[in-house]
């Protein structure tokens, strides 16, 4: 009689043998056949095929029984599920291996350990089914895994309960609610050795921005010891955010963010105990877990995996990896990676955009965390610690459809509740963890890593979700009202004149990479700083000569992770300036030096110490006139090596600068002179240097400043007041403000004539062209060579510019008939 061989190696498998072997398993032996000469590890192992499983099910005459206590239970009863769940997996549990499945899986395991010159290894036992890792789900979290595993006796168990796995309460919802068959989905399971990330870190990389679904970046998470804490969402794992396009040439890490590591999984100290929880010490917490040189070899790995898949299947193929750092042999090592299921099928033609309208809703901010998706829903608190009760708060039965979820952290059993959530709130997790994966699979609003949210909300609060205001997510109390606004991207009409987009948070800039851009036309730094940094330059510089305990001791919290003040100021404005810069890669993005009035660098922290009380700050010490000035040269000095390090470090050579508020040419010399001793150079790699043009001498001496400069961009709101001589500010006046005033439009006019004669670059970024068509039609006939407006601008200016470029074109043509 001949034998079935149930058991295969690893790298036997590939992309086709999901029937057999499944999705997680087939993508393993893909990977192992193929990427390992592009010098990618792969951990070895060993496939226990579906085969297999289904003949564990035969042998213990298994099949009629499972599928009569299935079809017993009602899905929308949590009790029913739970009941049915149990019984079915303690049947499989109970059962016994038919004898050749047995031998062949410790023969397997023997050849195994020999590789690794041991008499029992230690391995990892995943579970892989047929039906995970599909185009249109990804089934993650829905079967078990068991590290460290040891010994015959143990491995045997360990495939005994991956069988059962398949049976878990949320796999029967899962598998219900996405329609699949419970009795077509086969389960394999992998064997492979273990990677001591339990002495190192490990964690998950996704090759695209899960949130935005931006493709540029590889978005890498991670956490001390094994990852089973990360996808757990019991830590909040550091984030590194790498720039593909410039990886082969450049180190074009764009965004760091420390996480809350206090705890990790390591191995047990004792056979029953397989792994254990320890706590880590406040020195590890505040570095990041993995150099920056692991972060980029780690997204090189990615994005060849995905440049892979990709060729593989002759479309985009985003991935979803988990990777680990051996802490004996110091390596790398990829131990799964499946294609990312959520983005990859979203429909990119349609762009859809969740908008708050109230102003005062930042007095009614709850707490913040970080946001899953980009959508916005309100409801009452439903604190859950268990789903029973048993740990105090409500069960499973007291949650409503509608409900808000409110928990420590969630886990795959959490799944029928979390689908009747109208969003979920946790205190523990990152943009990694169960309830964001399973949030954004759900297309539920997810605010996760709150810290402290069952503390403070309170059973049947009434408040709003919203995570549709960029990477942080914020609670508010009440019901704040929103509006829902799509567009599809066809519905777009081109234009002749380039329109291009005012960019102030870089949390929200991949989102806003998806509308049709030219590029950004005013990057404000004064928004990194307010937000990023959130202390005065001057201050981190020179706190320790103040003798400010108190201050002293926020900036030591604020620049934790971070070698010293300086290092900390020019990496974290340089993030703020890439993430920006990355979204609109290779367009122009044009980053303003900082411009604050002294009242409000004032109210950055320590602040008070550094800038004088000023009658007028609008007309008074800003923009060019600080940043050459003995009191504040250093300060403007960070700014520059900030922009350097974005333009060299990170390639990012499409940010363009631009000096505000410069009254005078030998105003603009002077800064020119500053930004060379700080290694900017206008010409030296392409850089290019732009005024903007917001103070009539701007104008009246535009030819002057031409020579020295790239381009002009206009600030119609200072352009405004200065030209009319009025403060904008004040209510007594206000009727005055217009940027369509004729001496405003006789100055524009100038300006754009005298720059295309010098043959320089002129712009304009406000929201008048958006406002009033004729005030567009006025600078389209002039020949501006671009408008930049407020992303929620866009649609409504370029349907504006369009109708305007028609009138003209018909215009001429008229006019050419006549002539003829």
């Amino acid at each position: 009689m001949k034998t079935t061989n149930y058991i295969l190696k690893l790298e036997e498998v590939g992309h086709e043998d999901v029937p057999i072997v499944g999705g997680k398993n087939a993508s393993l032996g893909e990977m192992l056949q193929n990427l390992t000469e592009l010098g990618i590890n792969i951990p070895a192992g060993f496939v226990v095929t579906v085969a297999a499983y289904k003949k564990f099910i035969e042998h213990n005459k298994l099949d009629d029984i499972i599928k009569e206590i299935i079809n017993r239970i009602d899905l929308n009863n949590i009790e029913s599920l739970r009941r049915g769940g149990l019984q079915v997996r303690q049947l499989i549990k109970n059962g016994k291996f038919p004898d050749e499945i047995e031998k062949q899986i410790i023969e397997a395991y023997t050849i195994l350990s020999a590789k690794y010159k041991q008499e029992i290894t230690d391995v990892a036992v995943r579970s892989s089914a047929t039906a995970e890792d599909l185009p249109d789900a990804s089934f993650a979290g829905q079967q078990e895994t068991y590290l460290n595993v040891r010994g015959p006796e143990s491995l045997v168990n360990s495939v005994r309960n991956c069988f059962a796995s398949l049976f878990t309460d949320r796999a029967i919802s899962y598998r219900q609610n996405f329609g699949y068959d419970h009795f077509q989905v086969g389960l394999s399971v992998c064997v492979q050795k273990m990677v001591r990330s339990d002495l190192a870190a490990s964690g998950v990389a996704f090759s695209l921005d899960t949130e935005s679904g931006f493709k540029d970046v590889v978005v890498i998470n991670g956490s001390y010891g094994l990852g089973e804490m990360i996808v757990q969402g019991s830590v909040s794992p550091d984030e590194y955010i790498v720039f593909k396009p410039t990886l082969d040439t450049h180190t074009p890490i764009i965004e760091k963010k420390m996480g809350v590591k206090d705890k990790k999984m390591v191995y047990g100290d004792d056979p029953d105990e397989r792994v254990k929880i320890i706590a880590i010490d406040k020195q590890a917490q505040q570095n990041f877990c993995i150099t920056d040189e692991r972060a980029l070899q780690l997204a090189q790995w990615v994005a060849s995996i995905e440049k892979y898949y990709s060729k593989l299947k002759n479309k985009w193929c985003p991935m979803d990896v988990e990777w680990a750092v051996d802490g004996l042999s110091n390596e790398l090592f990829i131990v799964q990676a499946r294609p990312e299921t959520i983005h990859s099928q979203k429909d990119n033609g349609k762009l859809t955009e969740y908008k708050m309208d109230d102003e005062s809703r930042g007095d009614k901010v709850l707490l913040k965390g970080i946001a899953v998706g980009d959508k916005i829903a309100a409801g009452k608190v439903k604190i859950m610690y268990s789903l029973d009760g048993r740990a105090g708060g409500l069960d499973g039965n007291d949650f409503m459809a509608g409900d808000i979820l409110v928990t420590d952290m969630t886990d795959p059993d959490w799944e029928p509740i979390m689908k009747k959530a109208a969003a979920i709130i946790t205190n523990k997790g990152g943009r990694t963890c169960h309830a964001a994966i399973v949030a954004r699979e759900m297309g539920v609003p997810a605010i996760v890593g709150c810290r402290n949210a069952t503390e403070i909300l309170a059973d049947d609060q009434y408040v709003t979700v919203s995570c549709g205001e960029g990477d942080t997510g914020i609670i508010y109390s009440g019901n704040i009202e929103y509006r829902k606004i799509e567009i599809n991207v066809a519905d777009f009409p081109k234009t002749k004149t380039p329109i291009m987009l005012n960019v102030a948070s870089p949390d929200m800039a991949f989102q806003f990479s998806h509308i049709p851009n030219a590029g950004v036309g005013l990057a404000r730094e004064e928004f990194i700083i307010n937000n990023y940094i959130q202390a005065h330059p001057l201050a981190l510089l020179r706190h320790h000569q103040l003798n400010d305990k108190e201050l002293s001791a926020k900036i030591a919290q604020l620049i934790v992770g971070y070698e010293n003040e300086e290092t900390f100021f020019v990496k974290k404005l340089s993030y703020g300036i890439a993430k920006i810069a990355s979204a609109f890669y290779p367009n122009k993005v044009i980053v303003r030096f900082s411009d604050f009035k002294s009242n409000e660098y004032k109210n950055l922290l320590g602040g008070k110490y550094f800038e004088p009380d000023e009658e007028n700050p609008m007309i008074g010490w800003r923009g060019a006139s600080r940043y050459y000035s003995k009191d504040y040269k250093e300060a403007f000095g960070l700014e520059c090596k900030a922009i350097r390090r974005v333009r060299e470090k990170m390639g990012l050579k499409n940010v363009v600068v631009m000096i505000p508020f410069c009254r005078t040419v030998e105003e603009l010399l002077k800064v020119q002179e500053v930004m060379s001793e700080y290694g900017l150079v206008r010409g030296e790699l392409g850089l290019e240097v732009y005024l903007m043009a917001e103070i009539p001498s701007n104008i009246i001496l535009a030819k002057d400043f031409a020579k020295h400069i790239d381009g002009f961009s206009i600030g119609s709101n200072d352009l405004t007041q200065l030209t009319l001589g009025l403060d904008r500010d004040s209510s007594l006046v206000a009727h005055l403000y217009d940027e369509r005033n004729p001496a405003v439009k006789a100055m524009l006019s100038m300006l754009i004539k005298t720059a295309k004669k010098a043959k320089v670059k002129v712009g304009i970024c406000g929201q008048g062209p958006s406002d009033f068509p004729d005030f567009a039609k006025f600078l389209v006939e002039e020949g501006i060579d671009s408008i930049s407006v407020t992303p929620d601008s866009v649609f409504k200016t370029i349907n504006a510019i369009n109708s305007v470029e028609k009138q003209i074109k018909n215009k001429v043509s008229a006019l050419t008939e006549i002539q003829e």
